[in-house]
C-alpha cells in the first residue's frame, strides 16, 4: 500500500477531515462546515498553521462538487504517491459489521439497511462513501464503525427489555463513539499500563456525549443504547427520558419526525436553557437558565458514573476526554465533586491546567484528561485492512 490515508468523518452539516502518511503520521488536519449552508473549509498543518482556506458561495454547492474540491486540495499535500486510501467513521455497524472493513457495494447496499436505526448520522456517513465511488473508483475506502467497539459487552448490557421478536430483528443496546474509546483504551495500555488493566470510566463530553465502563481495556457497559439519544444529556440530545413523554407526544398529535427533531435537535442542554446547546455559551450566562442546564448537565453525567461504577463492580480510573471533557475544567470539578463518595479528589491547581493527571496524591481514584483522535484510529484501521487484503491477494 503506498500514499498518504484520507480520513473522513461526516456529520449533519459538517465534514472533518485529515492526512496521514503512510507511517501513520498526521499532516494535514481540518473541517469543512456549513454545508448546507454557506461551506467553508479550514485545514492546518501539524504545527497547527492555517494552510488551506476556502468558501463556496451560500447554497450554491452541491456535496459532491465541495467533495471534488477537498480530493483537489489533498491532493496537493498528499506526498510524492498522493492519495492512496480514505477510512471512514461509519456510525452504525448493526448486528452484523463488527469489525473495520473495506467498502465494496455489497457492504454499500448493506449499511444502506442500517439507516433506519441512526437516521440521523448514517446518511451523512455513507454520503462521501458513494461521491468518492463516482469519483475515484480505484481509491480503497475502508468503513470503520462506532459501534464495534461495543459488540462483545456481556449480554445484560445490550437486552433491551422489550419482546423477544424486536431484539431478533435488532433492537438491542448498540454503544456508540467507540473509536474514541478505543484511541483511549489504546493510550491508557501504553502511558499507564497497571491501570488500563484495571476498571475504568471513560467520559466522552461534547456535543455528542457518553460514558464507557472499561474492564481490562474492554467495553463492558456504556450509556447509549440502541440510539445516539440514550444516556446522558447533550448539547440538543435529551438522553435518557421516560418513554412515556414519547407516549404523550404522540397522543398530543406530534408525528414521528417531529418528535424525532423534537429529540435530536431542540433539547439537551438547548432545550433545558432555552439559550445554547454550546456549553461555552452557557457557561459565560448569568441566566439562571444556564445555570440549570450546567447542573443537569453534570448531574446526568455522576449519576450514570455511578451505574458505571455498578456494572464495574468499583473503578480505579476516570478519564475525561472530547471537547468538553478535554477543555472544561468547570464540568470535570462539577463531576468529580458529585463523585467524591467514589473516593476522587481533585486537584483544583492541576485541573485548572488542563493537566493530564488532575487527581490529587491522596486521591483513592485516578481521574486523567486525554485528547481523543477518532482520526488517528480511523487510519490505523485503514491501514491494517488494506494490508490484510494485499496479503489475502497475494
Amino acid at each position: 500500500m503506498t500514499g498518504s490515508i484520507l480520513t473522513l468523518n461526516a456529520g449533519s452539516s459538517s465534514l472533518k477531515f485529515a492526512l496521514f502518511d503512510e507511517a501513520l503520521i498526521p499532516t494535514l488536519r481540518g473541517e469543512i462546515e456549513d454545508i448546507d449552508g454557506a461551506p467553508r473549509l479550514a485545514a492546518r498543518d501539524v504545527a497547527g498553521r492555517v494552510v488551506v482556506e476556502r468558501r463556496w458561495p451560500a447554497d450554491d454547492a452541491s456535496f459532491a462538487v465541495i467533495l471534488s474540491d477537498l480530493l483537489e486540495i489533498l491532493h496537493d499535500h498528499a506526498g510524492r504517491d498522493g492519495l492512496g486510501s480514505a477510512g471512514h467513521r461509519i456510525v452504525h455497524g448493526g448486528v452484523d459489521h463488527v469489525e473495520p472493513t473495506l467498502i465494496t457495494h455489497d457492504l454499500l447496499d448493506s449499511l444502506d439497511g442500517l439507516t433506519p436505526l441512526d437516521p440521523l448520522h448514517m446518511q451523512h456517513n455513507l454520503a462521501p462513501v458513494r461521491a468518492i465511488l463516482k469519483m475515484r473508483p480505484d481509491l480503497p475506502q475502508v468503513a470503520c464503525f462506532d459501534t464495534a467497539f461495543h459488540h462483545d459487552m456481556p449480554i445484560e448490557a445490550q437486552i433491551v427489555p422489550v419482546p423477544r421478536a424486536l431484539r431478533d430483528a435488532g433492537v438491542r443496546r448498540y454503544g456508540f463513539h467507540g473509536l474514541s474509546y478505543e484511541y483511549i483504551a489504546n493510550r491508557l495500555a501504553l502511558d499507564a499500563p497497571d491501570l488500563a488493566r484495571g476498571r475504568v470510566i471513560i467520559a466522552h463530553l461534547g456535543a455528542g456525549a457518553s460514558l464507557c465502563a472499561l474492564s481490562g481495556g474492554v467495553s463492558i457497559a456504556t450509556t447509549m443504547g440502541f440510539s445516539t439519544l440514550d444516556g446522558l444529556l447533550m448539547a440538543t440530545r435529551c438522553g435518557n427520558i421516560d418513554p412515556g413523554v414519547l407516549l404523550y407526544l404522540a397522543r398530543q398529535g406530534r408525528s414521528p419526525s417531529e418528535i424525532e427533531d423534537l429529540l435530536y435537535h431542540q433539547s439537551g442542554l438547548l432545550g433545558v436553557s432555552g439559550i445554547s446547546g454550546d456549553l461555552r455559551i452557557l457557561l459565560a450566562s448569568d441566566d439562571a437558565r444556564a445555570v440549570e442546564a450546567i447542573r443537569l448537565f453534570s448531574y446526568r453525567i455522576a449519576v450514570e458514573a455511578g451505574g458505571m461504577a455498578s456494572a464495574l463492580g468499583g473503578i480505579d480510573g476516570f478519564v475525561f476526554t472530547a471537547g468538553i471533557g478535554e477543555r472544561s475544567a468547570v464540568i470535570r470539578a462539577a463531576v468529580c465533586e458529585r463523585l467524591a463518595w467514589l473516593g476522587i479528589v481533585l486537584d483544583d491547581v492541576a485541573n485548572a491546567a488542563n493537566a493530564r493527571q488532575i487527581s490529587a496524591t491522596d486521591s483513592k481514584i485516578k481521574v486523567l484528561v486525554y485528547a481523543t483522535d477518532e482520526e488517528a484510529m480511523i487510519a490505523q484501521h485503514t491501514r491494517a485492512v488494506l494490508f490484510r487484503h494485499l496479503e489475502t491477494n497475494r
